[in-house]
């Protein structure tokens, strides 16, 4: 991606579209498939894209619509969800710093 992104959709567009081409859906051996790795590396995006917590992300997406839509989100993640699969991420190296700034 070239330059910086300033729609926080389009990012999240982008991040998708990364995260599919990168891994797999699902963890073969999670617990319940509620949000996909690749909803969960879109969000992580997000909040690296508007420098905030876990928290602080999941309010920002539970009040744009356009955001749950575009990640095809019918409910919200626990913000421990997200710190989770960025543990589990970076584990794997899908996630990294360098990565997460070429989004933003």
């Amino acid at each position: 991606m070239t330059g910086i992104a300033k729609s926080p959709v389009k990012v999240a567009r982008s991040a998708l579209d990364v995260a599919r081409r990168s891994g797999p859906e699902f963890e073969p051996r999670r617990g319940p498939k509620t949000f996909t790795n690749h909803q969960l590396f879109a969000l992580l995006v997000l909040r690296q894209f508007f420098r905030t917590d876990y928290r602080g992300i999941v309010a920002i997406v539970a009040d744009s619509s356009e955001l749950r839509h575009e990640l095809g989100l019918t409910r919200l993640p626990h913000y421990s969800t997200l710190c989770y699969a960025e543990q589990r991420l970076e584990k794997r190296g899908l996630l990294s710093s360098c990565s997460l700034e070429a989004f933003c």
